[in-house]
């Protein structure tokens, strides 16, 4: 009883400042949500009345709609609109690698590609789009450049460079049975028009290391997309 009445009596008051706001995935409501960006000065009080500083704490994010506050690495969590378009951008790296490794030439797998990227929200997709695409980027030096058996280890690096930019900013936040499914589709491209081409096994491994799969689950993989029916 003592104690509750002395701290009706005595307390630590904290004044928020808000420093930015923004959208972010609040990790309670579980949805995209306005945030303020906030830090406190925290002073002890007597009755209420603050009297002492006790120096400063935060910064906090305070979502508008539940009002709880996060740290703010909360912020570092994508918002759904941005993972949704990280995904299309995902995917359509993706497609273009393979259909680069020896596919933009053949109509079963264009057609399979122009499936993936339409499934990913890409629907004026065509695969005479597609096609031009995928020359357009194998003609610029540098850019989706297939590995070259006879050119070195440093063949190659643009598309690794290509896929890791699409996928390292996406990988943290995708299931392992997301980042399965992606690979996934890659393979049941390069599948379309026959088995693997040497070249199409080095990009689906390539993708595969981007998304942290190891060795063993991406061949796993590979050799599960021969027996689906496509």
């Amino acid at each position: 009883m003592r104690q509750a009445g002395l701290s009706r009596v005595l307390g630590v008051h904290t004044a928020w400042t808000t420093v930015g706001d923004g959208e972010f995935f609040c990790p309670g409501c579980g949805g995209d949500r306005n945030y303020q960006r906030r830090t406190g000065r925290r002073r002890f009080s007597v009755l209420g009345v603050p009297v002492l500083p006790r120096g400063e704490t935060g910064p906090v994010v305070q979502c508008a709609a539940c009002e709880e506050r996060y740290g703010t690495d909360a912020l570092d969590h994508p918002t759904t609109h941005r993972l949704s378009a990280m995904l299309r951008d995902a995917v359509h790296t993706v497609v273009l690698a393979v259909l680069a490794a020896g596919g933009a030439s053949s109509r079963p797998a264009l057609e399979s590609a122009v499936g993936a990227l339409r499934g990913a929200g890409f629907d004026d997709t065509c695969e005479e789009q597609l096609a031009a695409l995928v020359e357009a980027l194998m003609s610029d030096a540098g850019r989706m450049r297939m590995p070259d058996p006879c050119a070195g280890t440093g063949s190659g690096a643009g598309l690794a460079i290509e896929l890791h930019e699409a996928l390292d900013p996406l990988t943290p936040h995708l299931a392992p049975a997301g980042r399965e499914s992606l690979l996934l589709q890659g393979a049941r491209i390069a599948l379309a028009d026959g088995p693997y081409s040497a070249a199409e096994r080095d990009v689906l491994r390539t993708v595969g290391a981007a998304l942290t799969l190891c060795t063993d689950e991406v061949d796993q993989i590979l050799v599960a997309a021969t027996r689906t029916p496509r």
